[in-house]
């Protein structure tokens, strides 16, 4: 079976193994206390030119979403998110879980348009009646996003404006975020993330690593006891050096970059050629996820010989499916998918 179903199916870099097997029996303290977790923050504040930024270890996308809009909103706020957004759709309700509603609005290719936020938040704000509502705390978008489209900073620039405007903060989900720093096109580096959000999250979980998520308070400082509050939601490990040690390696020589931008030029490699055989791209994006739209016939025969993901279906007879790479993918896979197409 032929594998493009997501970018987290291979284990973890070699070099991230190989460190794993030095550090091995070395004795840290626990829960992120250790040398090597301070080593890896460092490297991760000199990356994005942000000495005084708090970083955190979490070992899950999932908990380190709930985790910073459970803790950042007061009770009464909500988070607003486009409705494709992975908070909205594929989290099972964790955020709703903490008391926290998600407020949608529409997505432009996965995209929010700061226009629309605003008009959103200026209606909710006229109504009469808006102390008997959700308040909207906070705004999650991710980089890329779920249809692997990417913000530019002039985009980012115009929903900072926002927030600004309205006193909301801004959170962005980075999951993918090797995959957006290494996209051609992109002009958001990781320092002007730092200007841009208050909260962000570097992934190490669908970039390389074995598991783990780097937490950047940039625009603000960690609520208080974060770490108290991080136990609170279980999702403080107790071997906290292994967390630090991944993002150690994935900040050294600019491997993580690295390995978004060969995970990108793989996709791109897909892409010229499902075009080149007749074939339409739901979206054009310049990430690692790769929509396409198939004949259900296809789709159906596709599917006893490679695993991909269902996205959206089309009309009667066609439906959009996605083909990810990732850090790992070679060549060879890419030739094997198209001979089976």
């Amino acid at each position: 079976m032929l594998f493009f179903v997501n970018d987290y199916c291979e284990g973890a870099h070699e070099n991230i193994l190989k460190r794993m097997t030095l550090d091995n029996y070395f004795k840290n303290p626990g829960y992120g206390s250790d040398p090597v977790c301070e080593s890896a923050r460092q490297k991760i504040r000199n990356a994005c030119k942000k000495n005084d930024a708090d970083v955190f270890f979490i070992s899950g996308g999932t908990q380190t979403n709930q985790l910073i809009i459970d803790t950042c909103l007061n009770s009464y706020e909500g988070v607003v998110a486009v409705e494709t957004g992975h908070i909205a759709l594929h989290e099972a309700g964790a955020v709703e879980s903490t008391g926290h509603k998600v407020l949608t609005l529409p997505a432009h290719e996965g995209k929010m348009d700061a226009r629309e936020l605003r008009n959103y938040v200026k209606s909710f704000y006229e109504d009469e009646n808006h102390e008997h509502m959700v308040f909207p705390g906070m705004v999650y978008i991710s980089q890329p996003t779920e249809y692997g489209s990417l913000y530019g900073k002039a985009e980012l620039k115009a929903l900072r404006s926002v927030c600004d405007e309205f006193k909301m903060k801004l959170f962005m989900d980075g999951a993918r975020l090797a995959y957006a720093l290494g996209a051609r096109g992109n002009d958001v580096t990781l320092p002007i993330l730092a200007q841009m959000a208050d909260v962000f999250y570097i992934g190490g979980t669908k970039c390389g690593a074995l598991f783990g998520e780097a937490v950047v308070f940039a625009q603000m400082k960690a609520p208080p006891h974060f770490l108290t509050q991080i136990k609170q939601h279980g999702a403080l490990l107790a071997k906290g050096w292994l967390l630090g040690m991944q993002f150690d390696e994935l900040f050294e020589n600019d491997l993580y970059t690295t390995l978004g931008a060969r995970a990108d030029a793989m996709a791109d490699r897909l892409r010229y050629r499902l075009i080149d055989r007749g074939y339409k791209l739901l979206i054009e994006t310049p990430t690692n996820q790769v929509l396409v739209v198939l004949d259900n016939r296809v789709m159906k025969a596709l599917a006893k010989r490679v695993r991909f993901s269902f996205w959206e279906v089309i009309d009667k007879t066609h439906t959009a499916v996605r083909f990810c790479t990732s850090w790992a993918t070679k060549e060879e896979d890419l030739k094997e998918l198209m001979n089976i197409l």
